[in-house]
């Protein structure tokens, strides 16, 4: 593989292992902050028991992440140097921002973790309100960067010379308000879905105690919600690409030529070298309603650009239907667990139920990742959307190959690492768990 086909699998390697723990670390601390809230006001023993236990699982999500944070960005400046030359000085104030709000979560979750039997039960609360807002912040920070790689502005350059820089310009750039808020529901999203999937193993394997019966509701409120504004969020961001980079929304929707009455696609096998789809069903004019509010607008097609900055159609494609069709199972799920608990008045716990969502947990991080792919592959031959070339970034440094391998065997060992010790957590909280409950069992 050459340089610049190695530099790509790095960071997508690294970003798609880094990614899943930054979601978690959006949405763990605002399940804590509801779980431990609810405890503290109807003087539940069990909703704080929860929140603890959430607290210390959070504490090890953080600390993994902020290693293989770190790693990225060394990655930055290694593999793209070009890429950093360039823009280092118009995407500074995100990059400086998301320091800022990493660090105030550090501080707060340290206050958090510590302050449980120190600081009176409303300030230990409120500690962990600047954990959940710096959590998402952090979020919205590192996406106004990438949000800039697609929406380039707030700069004038000759060449490769920067002449002038509004930086507030470059980070509330057109792409911002739609892919941040996108990104920042997904979290909750993924959040929700991973936690219930845990629990609902749990209840698989007969741990039905008072903290799962209270947990994976509350994991259900926070993915149901978050799977709907989802959709709504989704859907501005495709009308929003649809004219900001009609290309890539052409590769994601399968569209060859360009045309009015334009169809949707669903499923699908794009082949580019013919310019036609095939296995797909089509419905008439409905991606030129969706996008247009019109059946018969015209939308842009892969022809009317050139070939050489075609995406790879393939895999965008793909991306875009697994992402959309994921998308939608989870909120039909969410959404079959809230009927059936309203019409039980209860929690429901049926196997087949519990099952569903055991898979949703992991579908949840697959329609996060493949929503990254449509992004990444999608802006592709760009780097910077008409701006800069991903050829023109890589570093020509030789030897990538077994940095490669490097960075996979750190990953693996971080992964390894961080489901050892988040089982160990769970066997010790059961222990604990059970010692509490068989004191409390009165002597005959």
């Amino acid at each position: 593989m050459d340089n610049v086909t190695l530099s790509r699998a790095i960071m997508g390697t690294s970003l798609g292992f880094h990614i899943i723990l930054a979601v978690l670390g959006v949405g763990m601390p605002l399940l804590m902050l509801a779980a431990e809230g609810i405890g503290l006001w109807r003087h539940d023993a069990a909703w704080l028991a929860l929140a603890r236990r959430w607290g210390k699982a959070f504490a090890l999500i953080f600390a993994i992440g902020a290693v293989s944070g770190t790693a990225l960005a060394f990655e930055l400046g290694l593999l793209w140097p070009g890429f950093m030359a360039f823009s280092g000085s118009i995407i500074g104030l995100p990059f400086s921002a998301e320091g800022f709000a990493f660090f105030i979560e550090a501080i707060f979750l340290g206050l958090y973790l510590y302050g449980w039997d120190r600081l009176s039960p409303r300030a230990h609360w409120l500690c962990g309100v600047p954990v959940a807002i710096s959590g998402a912040a952090s979020s919205l920070f590192v996406v106004m960067t990438n949000a800039w790689m697609n929406s380039p502005t707030g700069f004038v350059a000759a060449g490769n010379r920067i002449l002038r820089v509004d930086i507030l310009a470059a980070a509330f750039n057109r792409s911002t308000p739609t892919e941040d808020i996108h990104m920042l529901v997904s979290a909750y999203l993924v959040t929700g879905f991973a936690v219930a999937a845990v629990y609902a193993a749990g209840f698989l394997r007969g741990h039905g105690d008072a903290l799962h019966r209270r947990a994976l509701p509350l994991a259900m409120v926070m993915a149901v919600v978050a799977a709907g504004l989802a959709g709504i969020t989704g859907d501005t961001s495709a009308r929003f690409v649809a004219d900001d980079q009609p290309i890539k929304f052409a590769a994601q929707e399968g569209l060859f030529p360009t045309t009015s009455r334009a169809p949707l696609h669903i499923f699908g096998l794009p082949l580019p070298d013919q310019s036609r789809m095939v296995l797909a069903i089509e419905i008439p004019g409905l991606l030129s309603f969706l996008t247009k509010g019109n059946p018969n607008a015209t939308i842009q097609g892969l022809d009317a650009f050139p070939r050489d900055v075609w995406p790879n159609v393939v895999i965008v494609h793909l991306s875009f239907q697994l992402m959309v069709g994921l998308g939608i199972a989870l909120g039909l799920c969410g959404l079959l667990y809230w009927l059936l608990a309203w019409r039980r008045r209860g929690p429901p716990t049926d196997r087949w139920l519990l099952l569903a969502l055991v898979a949703a947990g992991p579908a949840s991080v697959v329609a996060m990742e493949t929503g990254w792919f449509v992004t990444e592959f999608g802006r592709q031959p760009w780097i910077i959307y008409g701006v800069m070339r991903t050829s023109a970034a890589a570093t020509s440094t030789p030897a990538l190959g077994p940095t490669f391998a490097i960075f996979l065997v750190l990953y693996v060992a971080l992964g390894l690492t961080l489901t050892r010790l988040l089982l160990l957590l769970a066997q010790r909280e059961r222990r604990r768990a059970a010692i509490i409950q068989a004191r409390e069992i009165p002597r005959p």
